[in-house]
Protein backbone atom coordinates (compact mmCIF):
# COMPACT_ATOMS: atom_id res chain seq x y z
CA UNK A 1 0.00 0.00 0.00
CA UNK A 2 1.14 3.44 -0.74
CA UNK A 3 1.92 6.44 1.08
CA UNK A 4 3.14 9.71 1.32
CA UNK A 5 5.56 11.76 3.39
CA UNK A 6 4.56 15.03 5.30
CA UNK A 7 6.48 17.30 6.97
CA UNK A 8 6.29 20.93 7.74
CA UNK A 9 8.09 24.57 7.20
CA UNK A 10 9.91 23.62 10.49
CA UNK A 11 11.95 20.85 8.80
CA UNK A 12 13.97 23.78 7.08
CA UNK A 13 15.01 21.57 3.62
CA UNK A 14 15.32 23.13 0.21
CA UNK A 15 12.08 23.37 -1.92
CA UNK A 16 13.98 21.96 -4.97
CA UNK A 17 14.54 18.91 -2.29
CA UNK A 18 11.03 18.72 -0.87
CA UNK A 19 9.84 18.59 -5.05
CA UNK A 20 12.23 16.69 -6.23
CA UNK A 21 11.44 13.72 -3.44
CA UNK A 22 7.58 14.43 -3.35
CA UNK A 23 7.57 15.47 0.44
CA UNK A 24 4.54 17.20 0.94
CA UNK A 25 5.60 20.49 3.33
CA UNK A 26 2.40 21.59 5.54
CA UNK A 27 3.81 25.80 5.50
CA UNK A 28 3.44 27.61 9.10
CA UNK A 29 2.87 31.39 9.25
CA UNK A 30 4.71 34.37 10.94
CA UNK A 31 4.23 38.14 11.14
CA UNK A 32 6.74 41.05 10.42
CA UNK A 33 5.72 44.32 11.60
CA UNK A 34 2.15 43.39 11.71
CA UNK A 35 1.93 42.12 8.34
CA UNK A 36 1.32 37.78 8.36
CA UNK A 37 3.44 35.28 5.26
CA UNK A 38 3.36 31.86 5.30
CA UNK A 39 6.29 29.96 4.82
CA UNK A 40 5.47 28.26 1.59
CA UNK A 41 8.71 28.30 -0.64
CA UNK A 42 12.20 28.45 0.34
CA UNK A 43 13.66 29.68 -3.27
CA UNK A 44 11.91 32.85 -2.25
CA UNK A 45 13.20 33.81 1.30
CA UNK A 46 15.85 36.61 1.71
CA UNK A 47 17.13 35.43 4.76
CA UNK A 48 19.69 38.75 4.69
CA UNK A 49 16.99 40.64 4.85
CA UNK A 50 14.35 39.09 7.05
CA UNK A 51 17.36 38.70 9.82
CA UNK A 52 18.67 42.22 8.97
CA UNK A 53 15.17 43.30 9.92
CA UNK A 54 15.42 41.44 13.08
CA UNK A 55 18.85 43.22 14.05
CA UNK A 56 16.87 46.77 13.29
CA UNK A 57 14.43 45.49 15.95
CA UNK A 58 11.64 44.66 13.36
CA UNK A 59 8.59 42.86 15.33
CA UNK A 60 8.47 39.40 14.62
CA UNK A 61 5.71 36.97 15.90
CA UNK A 62 4.84 33.27 15.53
CA UNK A 63 1.59 31.54 16.00
CA UNK A 64 0.36 27.85 16.16
CA UNK A 65 -1.50 27.13 13.20
CA UNK A 66 -4.64 25.12 13.75
CA UNK A 67 -5.27 21.48 12.83
CA UNK A 68 -7.55 22.85 9.69
CA UNK A 69 -4.35 23.66 7.79
CA UNK A 70 -3.08 19.97 8.34
CA UNK A 71 -6.33 18.71 6.92
CA UNK A 72 -6.01 21.13 3.93
CA UNK A 73 -3.06 19.44 2.94
CA UNK A 74 -3.63 16.33 3.97
CA UNK A 75 -7.35 15.60 3.05
CA UNK A 76 -6.60 15.42 -1.18
CA UNK A 77 -3.90 12.43 -0.64
CA UNK A 78 -5.85 10.63 1.48
CA UNK A 79 -8.70 10.56 -0.96
CA UNK A 80 -6.72 10.01 -3.97
CA UNK A 81 -6.09 6.69 -2.09
CA UNK A 82 -2.91 7.21 -0.51
CA UNK A 83 -2.13 6.66 3.76
CA UNK A 84 -0.05 9.42 5.16
CA UNK A 85 3.60 9.57 7.19
CA UNK A 86 3.83 12.44 8.93
CA UNK A 87 7.47 13.67 10.26
CA UNK A 88 7.07 16.74 12.32
CA UNK A 89 8.31 19.33 15.03
CA UNK A 90 9.25 18.77 18.10
CA UNK A 91 6.65 18.97 20.57
CA UNK A 92 8.78 19.93 23.54
CA UNK A 93 9.08 23.54 21.75
CA UNK A 94 5.54 24.25 19.45
CA UNK A 95 2.25 22.86 19.52
CA UNK A 96 1.87 22.19 16.33
CA UNK A 97 2.36 18.23 16.65
CA UNK A 98 -0.42 18.83 19.13
CA UNK A 99 -2.53 19.92 16.41
CA UNK A 100 -1.50 17.76 13.71
CA UNK A 101 -2.71 15.11 16.13
CA UNK A 102 -5.64 16.65 16.15
CA UNK A 103 -6.31 16.36 12.96
CA UNK A 104 -5.33 13.14 11.87
CA UNK A 105 -7.89 11.95 14.28
CA UNK A 106 -10.59 13.82 12.58
CA UNK A 107 -9.38 12.29 9.35
CA UNK A 108 -9.00 9.20 10.86
CA UNK A 109 -12.33 8.85 11.24
CA UNK A 110 -13.58 10.49 7.86
CA UNK A 111 -11.04 8.25 6.04
CA UNK A 112 -11.16 4.31 8.08
CA UNK A 113 -9.97 2.34 5.32
CA UNK A 114 -6.69 5.32 5.24
CA UNK A 115 -3.76 4.59 6.96
CA UNK A 116 -2.29 7.98 8.86
CA UNK A 117 0.95 7.94 10.94
CA UNK A 118 3.27 11.10 13.02
CA UNK A 119 6.45 11.14 14.52
CA UNK A 120 7.70 13.74 16.79
CA UNK A 121 11.13 14.29 15.81
CA UNK A 122 11.92 16.03 19.26
CA UNK A 123 13.70 18.30 16.80
CA UNK A 124 13.61 21.51 14.39
CA UNK A 125 15.50 22.53 11.67
CA UNK A 126 17.27 20.24 9.67
CA UNK A 127 17.30 18.24 13.05
CA UNK A 128 13.54 17.53 12.00
CA UNK A 129 14.86 17.29 7.74
CA UNK A 130 17.14 14.43 8.94
CA UNK A 131 14.42 12.72 9.69
CA UNK A 132 12.15 13.69 7.02
CA UNK A 133 14.65 12.27 4.37
CA UNK A 134 15.67 9.04 6.22
CA UNK A 135 11.74 8.44 5.80
CA UNK A 136 12.09 9.40 1.77
CA UNK A 137 15.21 6.63 1.77
CA UNK A 138 12.92 3.93 3.77
CA UNK A 139 10.14 4.61 1.34
CA UNK A 140 11.73 4.36 -1.84
CA UNK A 141 13.58 1.40 -0.49
CA UNK A 142 9.80 -0.26 -0.28
CA UNK A 143 9.64 -0.36 3.43
CA UNK A 144 6.19 -0.36 5.13
CA UNK A 145 4.60 2.10 6.93
CA UNK A 146 4.43 0.64 9.95
CA UNK A 147 8.81 -0.74 10.01
CA UNK A 148 9.59 3.25 8.92
CA UNK A 149 7.12 4.81 11.68
CA UNK A 150 9.00 2.56 14.03
CA UNK A 151 12.66 3.32 12.64
CA UNK A 152 12.09 6.89 12.83
CA UNK A 153 10.76 6.68 16.11
CA UNK A 154 13.69 5.53 17.38
CA UNK A 155 16.13 7.41 14.76
CA UNK A 156 14.31 10.80 16.40
CA UNK A 157 15.79 10.04 19.93
CA UNK A 158 19.41 9.83 18.52
CA UNK A 159 19.43 12.73 16.21
CA UNK A 160 21.34 15.38 17.81
CA UNK A 161 20.47 19.05 17.99
CA UNK A 162 23.25 21.30 19.22
CA UNK A 163 23.49 25.26 18.31
CA UNK A 164 24.87 28.65 19.88
CA UNK A 165 23.21 31.96 19.36
CA UNK A 166 23.90 35.33 19.39
CA UNK A 167 21.38 36.45 22.03
CA UNK A 168 18.91 34.56 24.38
CA UNK A 169 16.22 37.17 23.87
CA UNK A 170 14.54 35.99 21.06
CA UNK A 171 14.57 32.18 22.79
CA UNK A 172 13.70 33.77 25.72
CA UNK A 173 11.10 35.93 24.76
CA UNK A 174 9.13 33.15 22.58
CA UNK A 175 9.00 31.12 25.60
CA UNK A 176 11.33 28.17 24.18
CA UNK A 177 13.83 27.87 26.52
CA UNK A 178 13.52 25.46 28.89
CA UNK A 179 15.91 26.06 31.83
CA UNK A 180 15.31 29.80 32.36
CA UNK A 181 17.45 30.13 35.11
CA UNK A 182 20.42 29.62 32.82
CA UNK A 183 19.92 32.86 31.08
CA UNK A 184 22.15 35.57 33.30
CA UNK A 185 25.22 36.95 31.53
CA UNK A 186 25.22 37.74 27.75
CA UNK A 187 27.37 40.03 27.83
CA UNK A 188 31.51 40.39 27.03
CA UNK A 189 31.23 38.16 23.74
CA UNK A 190 29.78 35.24 26.05
CA UNK A 191 27.78 32.98 23.81
CA UNK A 192 25.40 30.16 25.15
CA UNK A 193 24.96 26.83 23.53
CA UNK A 194 22.01 24.89 23.39
CA UNK A 195 21.00 21.18 22.69
CA UNK A 196 17.51 19.75 22.25
CA UNK A 197 16.93 17.36 25.59
CA UNK A 198 15.54 13.94 25.63
CA UNK A 199 12.08 15.87 25.49
CA UNK A 200 12.90 17.78 22.38
CA UNK A 201 13.00 20.84 24.68
CA UNK A 202 15.42 23.70 23.83
CA UNK A 203 18.18 23.73 27.08
CA UNK A 204 21.36 25.75 27.68
CA UNK A 205 24.02 23.90 28.53
CA UNK A 206 26.76 25.61 28.14
CA UNK A 207 28.10 29.37 27.55
CA UNK A 208 31.89 30.14 25.82
CA UNK A 209 33.91 33.91 25.49
CA UNK A 210 34.24 34.72 21.86
CA UNK A 211 32.51 33.19 18.35
CA UNK A 212 35.17 31.17 17.47
CA UNK A 213 35.63 29.14 20.52
CA UNK A 214 31.98 29.08 20.92
CA UNK A 215 32.20 27.36 16.72
CA UNK A 216 34.45 25.05 18.06
CA UNK A 217 32.61 23.63 21.16
CA UNK A 218 30.53 22.48 17.99
CA UNK A 219 33.15 20.89 16.60
CA UNK A 220 34.18 18.95 19.69
CA UNK A 221 30.53 18.02 20.20
CA UNK A 222 30.36 16.45 17.08
CA UNK A 223 34.06 14.79 17.45
CA UNK A 224 32.67 12.93 20.61
CA UNK A 225 29.33 12.28 19.40
CA UNK A 226 29.35 11.61 15.76
CA UNK A 227 28.28 7.85 14.70
CA UNK A 228 29.27 6.59 11.06
CA UNK A 229 30.04 9.64 10.16
CA UNK A 230 30.79 8.55 6.16
CA UNK A 231 27.04 6.93 5.63
CA UNK A 232 25.10 10.67 7.42
CA UNK A 233 23.96 13.79 5.78
CA UNK A 234 24.86 16.22 8.69
CA UNK A 235 22.69 19.37 8.81
CA UNK A 236 24.08 23.02 9.14
CA UNK A 237 21.78 25.60 9.75
CA UNK A 238 22.04 29.41 9.83
CA UNK A 239 20.66 32.64 10.50
CA UNK A 240 22.70 34.63 8.17
CA UNK A 241 25.83 34.04 9.04
CA UNK A 242 26.98 31.73 6.00
CA UNK A 243 30.88 32.63 6.78
CA UNK A 244 30.32 31.07 9.83
CA UNK A 245 28.49 27.99 8.56
CA UNK A 246 31.26 27.21 6.02
CA UNK A 247 33.85 27.41 8.41
CA UNK A 248 31.88 25.03 10.57
CA UNK A 249 31.82 22.49 7.44
CA UNK A 250 35.26 22.77 6.81
CA UNK A 251 35.96 21.68 10.55
CA UNK A 252 32.86 18.89 10.58
CA UNK A 253 35.52 17.79 7.23
CA UNK A 254 38.89 17.59 9.36
CA UNK A 255 37.21 15.78 11.94
CA UNK A 256 35.19 13.44 10.54
CA UNK A 257 33.93 13.66 6.31
CA UNK A 258 30.47 13.06 6.44
CA UNK A 259 28.78 11.57 3.12
CA UNK A 260 27.10 14.80 2.64
CA UNK A 261 26.98 18.64 4.40
CA UNK A 262 23.44 20.18 3.90
CA UNK A 263 23.38 23.56 4.78
CA UNK A 264 21.17 26.23 4.97
CA UNK A 265 19.46 29.36 5.90
CA UNK A 266 17.46 29.06 8.90
CA UNK A 267 13.68 29.37 7.55
CA UNK A 268 11.90 32.33 8.86
CA UNK A 269 9.61 30.05 11.39
CA UNK A 270 12.33 28.42 13.23
CA UNK A 271 14.74 31.61 13.01
CA UNK A 272 12.41 34.05 14.58
CA UNK A 273 12.79 31.94 17.87
CA UNK A 274 16.38 31.65 17.66
CA UNK A 275 17.04 34.94 16.19
CA UNK A 276 20.24 36.13 13.94
CA UNK A 277 23.07 34.63 13.75
CA UNK A 278 22.33 31.52 15.06
CA UNK A 279 24.68 28.64 13.84
CA UNK A 280 23.03 25.22 14.28
CA UNK A 281 24.35 21.34 14.07
CA UNK A 282 22.54 18.01 13.41
CA UNK A 283 23.60 14.80 13.25
CA UNK A 284 22.64 11.25 14.44
CA UNK A 285 25.00 10.28 16.76
CA UNK A 286 25.21 7.93 19.80
CA UNK A 287 23.23 7.16 23.11
CA UNK A 288 23.19 9.63 25.23
CA UNK A 289 23.54 13.28 23.54
CA UNK A 290 20.17 14.11 24.99
CA UNK A 291 20.22 13.18 28.33
CA UNK A 292 23.95 14.04 29.12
Amino acid sequence: MSYRIFTDTSANLPTDLTEAKGITVVPFSYCLNGEEFMCTDTRSFDGAGFYGAIRKHASVSTSQINPFRYEEYMEPVLQAGSDILYIGMSSGISGSFASASVAIEQLRAKYPERDIRAVDTLSASLGEGIVVLKAVEYLESGMDIDEAEKRLNELSRKVCQIFIVDDLMHLRRTGRLSNAVALAGAVLQIKPMLKGNEKGQIVCIKKERGRRRAIESLVKVYENYIKNADEQIVGISHADCAEDAEYLASRLREVAAPKEILTVCYEPVTGSHVGPDTLALFFVGRDGFRTD
